[in-house]
């Protein structure tokens, strides 16, 4: 996970959860928050090497962190407390809260891995009126907020093209100013975990931790060493294909 968002600047956070659950068999309610501290603290480290290389726009970063901000910690307070245990109960067909939120994740796999398998390259299309970036990327933040919490990732692989296509900022600067919006969507996000009562495994997420933040700096080191392009589309099938388990596994 830590190579991967240390060589991209996103996607390395959506493998967080699988490796929780079904590896370490952590529950998936618990699993989003401790995906949430392991992602903030790994896109910290990698956001302060972005900013020692002068590659973070702290003005459109903060447009984009401050609706994200707001909306990941309400969600991760209230709203995810606030989901029944048994969400849909028809005949012998039973959707649990922990069901869903690893359906809901997988389907946010298989959005992730579209958009990196993908070829095209779409136009930018720079919002000139500060008035209208100001707008749209404060409701992009609120959305990308609340749908990530909810599931524990990071959202880069939404937040970057937003920054790229509406406010024209080159992909280097994209990637530094979305993991500097990763690290406090995340940190909030966890700080709402742990008033709502959530249950630390520290020694599990000091291990997690620091083998992500030795990744992302590997990551960091070869990204200037091969084609991003190539290993985003294998990582963009490797993701689906996680994806597609989860949802087998789940059903």
């Amino acid at each position: 996970m830590g190579v991967t968002l240390g060589f991209m600047g996103a996607g390395g956070s959506i493998l967080t959860m699988p490796i929780l659950v079904y590896f370490l068999n952590v529950p998936p309610v618990i699993a989003t928050g401790y995906s949430l501290l392991i992602v903030g603290v790994t896109a910290l480290v990698g956001a302060i090497r972005y900013y020692r290389k002068d590659q973070i726009n702290i003005r459109i970063a903060l447009m984009f962190a401050v609706p994200a901000i707001i909306a990941v910690y309400t969600t991760r307070r209230f709203m995810v407390p606030a989901i029944p245990i048994e969400i849909i109960f028809y005949e012998n067909i039973i959707i649990t809260k922990d069901v869903f939120i690893m359906l809901f994740f997988a389907t946010l796999m298989l959005i992730s891995a579209t958009i990196m398998i993908k070829n095209n390259k779409p136009k930018p299309h720079i919002v000139k009126s500060k008035i209208k970036l100001i707008t749209y990327i404060g409701l992009e933040g609120f959305f990308v907020g609340m749908l990530t919490s909810i599931v524990g990732a990071g959202g880069g692989f939404l937040i970057i093209p937003s920054l790229v296509l509406l406010a024209g900022l080159e992909m280097k600067i994209a990637i530094g100013s979305s993991l500097l919006i990763i690290t406090l969507n995340s940190l909030i996000g966890f700080i709402g975990d742990l008033q709502s009562g959530i249950s630390i495994d520290y020694m599990l997420l000091t291990t997690f931790l620091s083998c992500s933040i030795f990744g992302l700096i590997i990551g960091s080191k070869l990204s200037s060493r091969f084609s991003s392009e190539n290993l985003k589309k294998i990582f963009g099938y490797f993701t689906l294909l996680i994806g597609i388990t989860v949802i087998i596994k789940e059903f």
